[in-house]
């Protein structure tokens, strides 16, 4: 199978071609200087040139709480001009199979918890990232909508909670929760300094699962998405505190110090563990425990030290 994945350099992308499965099939890994999807007749070019038999959509450009909030309008402008290019060009050339990936940001704020496939777009969507979740629901929407004009295709969108692992992006800007944790603990303990920061009071939840297994999830179902409703959740089905993250990012790593929280800064959504009820049905869980990815996660940093 020709598989075009967009985004492949980025942490589920990498882990995704890390699988052995993936040498099974001929995989295209375009880098943004060979496929721009901001570009729509680059785009279009592209797709009507290589004609994939499935694509796996996972870019985006993402960020941290901070970086979403500096960065609504080009959140929503450049993800909205990504999705429809990109989807429309899919549509256009007849691509068969495609897989768009999307998040629980999309979830309304106030949504009652887990959080159901249902229950999008029944309110409004958590401030501090409303760009970045308003162009992924018209990525969704496009994509089914496309889909449906031609019930030969099969295009489902995957939802997924926070994703974490070994090619993460470690920046202080626009790294999410694991990473920067990561990133702070690390960078006290190098300084010697027995305390770390949290944002907000640390009781804000979030649902958090290990890249390599969203990919095994997406090779075990990638010829079979008919099997599939559209969209589906795809998580862990459990949740921790911010404050629990960062204890088990602190034993990962050896640190042994405190935490003080900066209650200035924002928290984001109190809550948001997905509903995995559908994806249970299919007999799939994801197999990597926290600790486990942690340990994972530190290794992998620790062979390629952060800056």
């Amino acid at each position: 199978m020709k598989i075009l994945v967009t985004g492949a350099s980025g942490m589920v992308g990498r882990n995704l071609l890390a699988d052995p499965r993936a040498g099974a099939h001929r995989i295209l890994e375009p880098t943004r200087a060979e496929l721009d999807l901001t570009d729509r007749g680059a785009t279009r070019a592209y797709l009507a040139r290589e004609r994939p038999d499935l694509v796996v959509h996972l870019a985006a450009v993402v960020g941290g709480i901070q970086a979403n909030i500096d960065g609504q309008a080009r959140f929503l402008a450049d993800n909205l001009a990504i999705g429809l290019n990109l989807l429309t060009a899919a549509r256009q050339v007849g691509v068969p199979r495609l897989i768009n990936l999307a998040s629980s940001c999309m979830y309304p704020v106030g949504a009652p918890q887990p959080l159901g496939e249902a229950s999008l777009l029944s309110g409004p969507l958590e401030p501090t990232n409303e760009g970045y979740a308003l162009a992924k629901i018209a990525a969704w929407k496009l994509a089914h909508l496309l889909s449906a004009q031609a019930p030969d295709l099969a295009w489902r969108t995957i939802i997924a909670p926070n994703l974490y692992g070994p090619h993460d992006r470690f920046d202080p800007v626009r790294s999410h929760l694991v990473p920067a944790a990561i990133l702070k603990i690390d960078a006290a303990m190098r300084q010697g300094a027995n305390l770390v920061e949290i944002w907000g009071d640390g009781t804000a939840r979030r649902e958090l699962m290990f890249a390599a297994d969203l990919a095994d999830f997406l090779w075990r179902f990638h010829d079979r998405l008919e099997d599939l409703p559209d969209p589906l959740n795809v998580g862990a089905g459990a949740d921790r505190t911010v404050g629990e993250i960062y204890q088990a990012v602190a034993a990962a790593l050896g640190f042994e110090g405190a935490f003080v929280h900066d209650l200035a800064k924002p928290t984001g959504v109190r809550e948001k563990r997905l509903d995995i009820n559908a994806q249970t049905r299919l007999g799939w869980r994801p197999a990597t425990t926290l600790a486990a990815g942690l340990a994972a996660t530190v290794a992998y940093i620790r062979a390629a030290p952060l800056p």
